[in-house]
């Protein structure tokens, strides 16, 4: 067990690629704009996305509450420092993505509405997976 461990999981020492540096911020980026744009649309209570959140059983109140915690999370996954702060963004985010995806599939959505949760949830943990040593605990 031990030496698949060592073979197969990078240790934090591991000298990170220009590869996986730029894609590591392209994945990010992408999330931090998806959560900030998605949640002060949230906090706006746009109509479109109240009426989903109606058709998903959700209380039209739940959007700003999603609203906040997505806008904290894109904070805090792009500045410097903070690792904790970071792990429980990108846990927020993928509860978030899951509930979402979760939440379409009981209601008996078609499959197309599941394909951008979905591929948003791929890139948070891309995001997570990359990061940089100097933003892991």
């Amino acid at each position: 067990m031990h030496s698949w461990i060592t073979r197969h999981v990078k240790s934090p020492a591991s000298p990170v690629t220009k590869t996986q540096i730029i894609t590591y911020w392209i994945v990010t980026v992408i999330i931090a704009l998806e959560s900030m744009v998605g949640g002060v649309a949230d906090i706006m209570q746009v109509p479109v996305y109240i009426n989903i959140l109606l058709h998903l059983g959700y209380p039209a109140y739940f959007s700003v509450m999603l609203g906040l915690g997505k806008v904290i999370a894109a904070v805090a996954i792009l500045i410097p420092r903070y690792p904790r702060l970071k792990e429980w963004a990108y846990a927020g985010l993928v509860f978030q993505f899951i509930g979402a995806i979760t939440s379409q599939i009981i209601v008996g959505v078609g499959a197309t509405m599941l394909i951008a949760p979905f591929i948003f949830l791929c890139f948070v943990i891309a995001s997570w997976l990359l990061r940089p040593p100097s933003r892991r605990i």
